[in-house]
């Protein structure tokens, strides 16, 4: 009796710690969170997007991830996907990505254990002297934009 009373404790807490009751933060001004709802797609495979994002930091830093969600209904490896599907170079050139590997752990009441990492993609294009490496976080969500110095494809774009 005494173990499986333990037994039963050692659980519960262990349900306690995996969901946390600390609400996500409705994000910045500069990235405001969103429902997946709100994340159109032009295919299964693309994210449609309507802007280029005006912060420079955009994507380009760990502090400021492209958030595309999508880890807790297991597509967050395809949401990143689907934005990188829907990136563009300056001039319209198509972008090849890979992925480099995660990095730089953070907060998030969406990942394991109340963490998560963040993806390091390569992107490049016919003209890049150097690939850029793009920061995206699979765990929240955000408003999508391409970062500065990409655009984005249209319906006739896309393929």
């Amino acid at each position: 009796m005494t173990k499986t009373l333990v037994i039963l404790l050692i659980v519960a807490a262990g349900m306690i710690a995996c969901n946390p009751s600390k609400k996500a933060s409705s994000g910045s001004k500069n990235n405001p969170t969103f429902n997946k709802s709100q994340a159109d797609l032009m295919d299964d495979r693309t994210f449609k997007i309507s802007e280029v994002s005006d912060d420079g930091s955009y994507g380009y830093t760990k502090e400021n991830p492209i958030k595309v969600g999508g880890v807790k209904s297991s597509e967050g490896p395809l949401n990143e996907r689907r934005f990188l599907n829907a990136l563009l170079g300056p001039n319209g050139e198509k972008i090849s990505y890979f992925r480099r590997g995660s990095c730089c752990s953070f907060e998030t009441p969406n990942g394991l254990m109340g963490g998560g990492l963040l993806d390091m993609y390569e992107v490049t294009y016919s003209g890049l002297e150097k690939p850029i490496v793009l920061y995206i976080n699979m765990y929240d969500f955000g408003i999508l934009k391409a970062p500065k110095g990409f655009t984005f494809r249209t319906i006739a774009e896309k393929g």
